[in-house]
């Protein structure tokens, strides 16, 4: 049996190449595009970008109130997105394709190091492992900066791997995916890249004179990226420069240990990489201290210990999938037979039964045929009116012809079954943002409640106090109609008070008069009111 460190050198047929681009390419832009900002993170990190595209690039803010949770290389790049895809896009969705771009750099520079570390077949095995990964699904479609954190740690790693043999060019592009994590995520980013390189220090593949060197040449370079910019931000505005320290350096504290929540989300979030990863080390359970499966190990136990020493959290769990991927590439061409069978016959079956019912509800909503499944989407969306989109209806067929194809005359290879569960949850993503779209966003946007405040408000409403009202409400009410609110002391003399309440919270409030009260379509928990002040 051939050992993960066996390099498969026959160059990837044509076909395959553009094929595993086309699908990488259709899986970054659907559902990053065609909709409005969405609660929460989504919201926010457009509404940090929406401020700096209006002149200050230094301080992240949101609808005005400075918002310094993470450094700002992903709301620069927003922005700027923002501010040259302006024209032919919504605002939002221009903005959005700085994830499409980070996520792009991902891809790119995971094929890059499997092929480096596996051979040319897991050059391009990494990046449909890594599209078919569910953990990666959301994050990757919205505005998110947890996203430059996943592509400076590969870039990282990449480093690692190259140090073995070129320890300079290994340690420079080493420090340069230390510099890009922080910028999109702090110093928390920093932690795991840093840990990993120096346990791996140690090893014999890393432990040569040319060490001296490459430590050097990445300190430079990450310096050199991570420094301008709270340089600048101490030197502008001190006071913030320490509430953004203060804050990053909370966010090396503990936050608990493992509990059954860490476990259930790295269950479904890392599948299908997490088991193939392990049938890997299983594989080499007696090569591990081999370079590749060392480096890859020693990341992986670096991520999952700063996952279970947080909050359970989708983005906490980002940097896990990095080397979980490349571990399972590594092993989802050696699985047995029966094995590799189930796994394809599972998402052949899980696939195609979803995209049916994905059909169904698209019909349903059309046609109101069936019409106890109409009735089940206009429960959550009251007044939501589904218009056909000839567009949309075409890239539905054609998704569904593809899968069907796929599913019918893909070839039998040790990779077959991880390409066609790529392709698959690549079809179902976009028979979801074709077909339903329109109705997931009706429900998720703040537009309309932005647009009642803007009606009953008028255009001169003056201040505007705020109450419970969070970062994804405020963003999403400067950003569709300039509404802005103050907080704190600043709000003693404001005529006009938003509030963000429960559905069974009272109405009254001593000293205001209610004016409005609104909510997004089918949201039972949260409701926002507007008052004025009583004369």
């Amino acid at each position: 049996m051939p050992d993960l460190t066996d390099r498969d050198q026959t160059p990837a047929p044509l076909l395959a190449r553009y094929g595993t681009l086309f699908l990488c390419a259709i899986w970054l832009v659907a559902g990053t595009v065609g909709h409005d900002p969405w609660k929460a993170d989504d919201a926010v990190h457009l509404g940090v970008a929406f401020g700096m595209a209006g002149g200050d690039w230094l301080v992240p803010r949101i609808a005005g109130d400075p918002w310094l949770v993470t450094p700002p290389l992903f709301h620069w790049m927003a922005a700027l997105c923002g501010k040259l895809l302006g024209w032919l896009l919504p605002w939002h969705d221009a903005a959005r394709l700085a994830s499409a771009l980070f996520g792009a750099a991902f891809l790119a520079i995971l094929s890059r190091m499997a092929g480096q570390l596996f051979g040319a077949s897991a050059a391009l095995a990494a990046p449909l492992l890594a599209i078919g990964t569910l953990g990666l699904l959301v994050p990757l479609h919205e505005a998110q900066p947890a996203v430059v954190a996943i592509t400076g740690l590969t870039i990282s790693l990449w480093g690692l791997s190259v140090w073995r043999e070129t320890p300079l060019r290994g340690g420079v592009i080493f420090g340069a995916g230390i510099g890009v994590g922080f910028l999109g995520a702090g110093i928390d980013s920093v932690i795991i890249p840093l840990a990993t390189g120096l346990l791996l220090s140690m090893h014999p593949a890393w432990r040569t004179r040319g060490g001296l060197v490459a430590w050097p040449a990445a300190a430079v370079v990450a310096l050199l990226l991570m420094l301008p910019w709270p340089l600048l931000l101490r030197q502008q505005a001190p006071a913030l420069f320490d509430v953004w320290w203060n804050a990053e350096q909370a966010s090396l504290t503990l936050r608990g240990g493992p509990n059954r929540n860490h476990f259930e989300l790295l269950a479904w979030a890392a599948w299908p990489v997490l088991p193939l990863a392990l049938w890997s080390l299983w594989l080499e359970r007696r090569h591990l201290r081999k370079a590749p499966t060392a480096l890859l190990l020693v990341a992986a136990t670096a991520t999952l210990a700063v996952f279970f020493a947080d909050t359970p959290r989708p983005t906490v769990l980002l940097p896990a999938l990095v080397p979980l991927t490349l571990l399972a590439t590594a092993g989802a061409g050696r699985l047995r037979r029966g094995a590799a069978n189930a796994f394809d016959w599972f998402g052949m079956m899980t696939f195609t039964m979803v995209a049916t019912l994905i059909w169904l509800g698209g019909i349903a909503m059309l046609t109101g045929e069936p019409a106890r499944v109409a009735k089940n989407f206009s429960k959550p969306a009251p007044g939501f009116i589904a218009e056909a989109s000839a567009p949309a209806i075409v890239l539905a067929i054609a998704a569904t012809v593809c899968w069907i194809a796929v599913m019918l005359r893909t070839p039998r290879s040790p990779w077959r079954a991880a390409a066609r569960w790529s392709v698959g949850l690549t079809t179902i993503w976009v028979l979801l943002m074709a077909l339903w779209l329109p109705w997931i966003d009706y429900g998720k946007t703040y537009r309309s409640v932005s647009a009642d405040f803007r009606h009953a408000l008028g255009n001169h409403p003056g201040c505007i106090a705020r109450r419970g009202l969070g970062l994804s409400q405020r963003a999403s009410l400067d950003y569709f109609d300039g509404i802005r609110t103050v907080g704190a002391s600043r709000a003693k003399d404001c005529r006009y008070l938003i509030m963000q309440t429960g559905v069974r919270s009272d109405k009254a409030l001593p000293g205001w008069t209610l004016i409005r009260e609104t909510s997004r379509p089918g949201d039972k928990s949260e409701r926002l009111r507007l008052y004025r002040r009583a004369e």
